[in-house]
């Protein structure tokens, strides 16, 4: 499977403009291109690879890097990911389907299917085993870190940044170093800001996920060189599993 030779043959809607165009169009002259093909738009891993893509933008930015992103949803879910998250909307394409997922042979999830259960049932019946774990390595580590925090890890709030996510109430980043100083990603740091996602994932659900069937599907991590050979790629094996390491998801950028 050559993952540039598909990328580069493949049009979707792009959400700046609505348009039907090649995903990697603008990409031509890129030193370093940065194909991310991510789950649904309202996904955990989704929205907290945003996250990270816009703590280190300046720099990304710095390093020449260019970013393209298709994930699954239509044109209203992607921009409601664009607003929430401040991805730029020229970047990011939807696939409703999956198509490019199954294309690029990436892990469709857990697909249990017991008698008596509805297709729609059985799907959320497989999400909910898979953030129990159960067809999805890692995932209860890495919610376990984001609660009792990560000295290999940057510190996620600054100290004067309030974060609102409901139902508790806004805080401010100082209040973190109560439990155990800074400079680090310190306890409940992480999991407050999930918990925002979350508000924000629910709170938008249908607008977020359209199609109810492709809940489970995992995406991607692909970068290339100016000359589309592959430098790296991850392929997601679970819910919050969407980099090699979790502690920093973008350390595998640093060396650029």
């Amino acid at each position: 499977m050559n993952v540039y030779d598909i990328l580069s043959q493949t049009q979707r809607q792009r959400i700046s403009d609505g348009e039907a165009a090649p995903i990697l169009s603008g990409c031509g002259a890129a030193t370093r291109l940065l194909a991310l093909v991510w789950s649904q738009l309202g996904d955990f891993d989704t929205l907290e690879y945003a996250w990270w893509l816009r703590r280190e933008a300046e720099q990304l930015e710095a390093k020449g890097l260019v970013i393209r992103a298709v994930g699954i949803g239509d044109r209203a879910a992607g921009q409601r990911f664009c607003e929430y998250t401040g991805f730029p909307a020229d970047w990011l394409f939807v696939d409703p389907h999956a198509d490019l997922h199954r294309q690029l042979e990436l892990y469709p999830g857990l697909s249990l299917k017991l008698p008596g259960l509805s297709a729609s049932q059985n799907t959320y019946l497989n999400l909910l085993l898979m953030c129990a774990g159960v067809g999805s390595p890692g995932t209860l580590s890495e919610v376990f870190r984001g609660y009792i925090g990560d000295r290999r890890a940057p510190q996620l709030i600054q100290e004067e940044e309030v974060v609102r996510a409901a139902p508790l109430p806004p805080i401010k980043g100082s209040f973190f170093n109560l439990a155990g100083g800074k400079g680090f990603q310190r306890p409940f740091e992480l999991a407050t800001l999930r918990l925002r996602n979350m508000a924000e994932s629910l709170s938008h659900w249908n607008t977020y996920t359209p199609e109810k069937a492709h809940l489970n599907q995992r995406g991607g991590t692909f970068l290339f060189d100016s000359q589309g050979q592959l430098l790296y790629e991850h392929r997601d094996r679970g819910i919050l599993g969407f980099a090699d390491n979790m502690s920093y998801p973008l350390s595998f950028l640093e060396n650029l």
